[in-house]
């Protein structure tokens, strides 16, 4: 920085390399990874087709299904509406494992018997924030919780003949034990996640997907075109 007079000091010829872009204001760097753009991600694939979404969470999750979910990007799409159910007030969430569950499931089928939305994208909190408490007890009735609430959406989806899917982007209460020390293990997992593909008639999922075959599989059952910059298949076997 030229323009330091704090104190007397040598000048070493440095090339300074951050790995990310840490912050605009930061002169006289370079950056080894810079953060990347998107185009044609899910929702913003879906407001150019003309249809209308609905994200919805708790404070947990929120960002999750929309700042993350739209690849960095903040504003939301055209026809994309945005939900958010306060979390619980508590220290840690082993103290009420249901969370705010049920007032999301709740907001969710009132939103599906309005036939408003096209696609609906929810994250439910609780398996991930309780499993980070590492009470198994807790992450077992938050677990209940989520398996009660998903019954209800099944049954409300299948009931006006739509389709559902059940995924996640990686585990936690699945391993609530870490097997070597005993001690609880409260950390993200690398499992295999599910995928559960409802409603969608008589077809046959390949094995092994990732998570970037998500997206267009789901567009592959509206009978989208996948854009070109989806490079992943649809998880339908043809």
């Amino acid at each position: 920085d030229k323009k330091f007079d704090g104190f007397k000091r040598e000048i070493f010829p440095l090339y300074y390399v951050c790995m990310t872009q840490y912050d605009k204001t930061i002169e006289n760097v370079d950056i080894a990874y810079r953060a990347e753009t998107y185009a044609n991600t899910l929702g913003e694939y879906l407001s150019k087709n003309g249809l209308k979404q609905l994200r919805i969470a708790e404070t947990e999750k929120y960002a999750h299904v929309t700042f993350f979910f739209n690849g960095g990007v903040e504003a939301p799409n055209k026809n994309e509406d945005r939900i958010l159910i306060q979390s619980p007030k508590v220290a840690t969430y082993d103290m009420q494992p249901e969370m705010s569950a049920n007032e999301v499931c709740e907001r969710v089928l009132f939103e599906i018997d309005s036939d408003k939305y096209d696609v609906i994208i929810l994250n439910f909190a609780n398996p991930d924030m309780v499993g980070h408490t590492g009470v198994f007890d807790a992450a077992k009735k938050a677990v209940e919780t989520v398996d009660g609430c998903l019954g209800k959406i099944y049954n409300k989806i299948m009931e006006k003949g739509g389709q559902l899917i059940v995924t996640a982007d990686h585990g936690n209460a699945e391993k609530m034990v870490d097997y070597e020390t005993k001690a609880p293990f409260t950390a993200h997992t690398t499992n295999a996640v599910p995928f559960i593909l409802i409603g969608a008639g008589d077809v046959k999922l390949r094995e092994k997907g990732r998570l970037s075959n998500i997206a267009p599989t789901m567009l592959d059952i509206m009978g989208l075109k996948i854009p070109d910059e989806m490079t992943e298949k649809s998880l339908i076997e043809k």
